[in-house]
């Protein structure tokens, strides 16, 4: 039967239902939303899913609430929220829909599983502390997507309604460039393991365009590469690699003599015609050509030696 009803709970929003919303309207996109506690919805029935309320998991029966005991786990034992059960179901089609191909769809649902998915069930079911971002508490996704709600004392009729209404395309942004960011980082990795084949024993790693490039440096065991060269609009750069994703600090940094330079003082401090920019902190230099950066990038090397 068409589905016809997507039914979550009504008043106050989280984070869990309304990313659950994006898979679903996206797959379902002639169906209502429906924000109810009413029997009558909650219920199951062919033409509807139900997530977030029903205080049941039955994926046959189209129900998937986490809020019963017991409650669902992964197999790891973490606990699912509704954004979890619904990615778990629907997250390969949801992928699929946006042009994902078929050979990276589960290297992308997993990827995305892991970094965006589970946080958010964590942070739902109290397993982890909004305080766990530090500094950055208050910037987590969850949070600023509850920030959309209205106001405690805002008690208009549909306030919570239309609250979610405008909060869901702000959401679905958030998941659809996590989506595109995982597909890139997925085509990167063939062009970046080509260049470092090509590189052979070289230190420096010359790619094509500008294109996420560590982990696939990682991946292949490339532990001989220092920096990586690409053409970056009509100039060329010089960027260090980074020790891991949990770090700043490089395999090696550029020259200090170079940090925070432009134009003619960084000409001179190089040696290098052409030599344009140098950050403060070292990760990045660019040059006017690429017969520069090759020559910048020489000159890194040897300081690194």
């Amino acid at each position: 039967m068409t589905i016809q009803h997507l039914v979550t709970h009504s008043g106050g929003f989280h984070a869990d239902e309304l990313l659950s919303s994006v898979i679903l309207t996206r797959l379902f996109p002639e169906a209502q939303l429906i924000r109810s506690r009413e029997a009558e919805w909650i219920t199951p029935d062919a033409s509807r899913i139900i997530y977030d309320v029903g205080r049941d998991y039955d994926a046959d029966a189209q129900v998937f609430d986490h809020h019963q005991r017991p409650n669902p786990l992964r197999e790891d034992g973490q606990p699912y929220s509704s954004f979890g059960l619904i990615w778990k179901h629907f997250g390969r089609d949801y992928l699929r829909a946006l042009s994902v191909p078929d050979q990276d769809l589960d290297d992308v649902h997993g990827s995305l599983d892991r970094s965006f998915v589970l946080p958010i069930d964590l942070m739902d079911n109290g397993a982890l502390e909004p305080s766990a971002a530090g500094p950055l508490a208050g910037m987590t996704l969850p949070v600023l997507l509850e920030s959309l709600k209205p106001a405690f004392d805002n008690r208009s009729p549909g306030a919570d309604d239309d609250a979610f209404a405008a909060a869901l395309p702000v959401a679905r942004s958030f998941v659809e460039a996590a989506v595109r960011g995982k597909a890139a980082k997925r085509r990167a990795e063939a062009l970046v393991m080509a260049a470092i084949k090509t590189a052979g024993s070289g230190r420096v790693l010359e790619l094509p365009m500008g294109m996420p490039f560590r982990a696939a440096i990682e991946k292949a065991g490339a532990d001989q590469l220092l920096f990586v060269i690409n053409p970056r609009g009509t100039d060329w750069a010089l960027t260090t690699i980074r020790k891991s994703g949990d770090t700043f600090e490089s395999r090696a940094d550029l020259p200090a003599a170079w940090a925070g330079l432009t134009d003619e003082a960084l000409e001179q401090a190089t040696g290098v015609t052409g030599a344009k920019f140098c950050h403060n902190a070292r990760f990045i230099a660019v040059a006017a050509t690429r017969d520069a950066i090759v020559e910048m990038a020489e000159l890194a090397v040897q300081g690194c030696s």
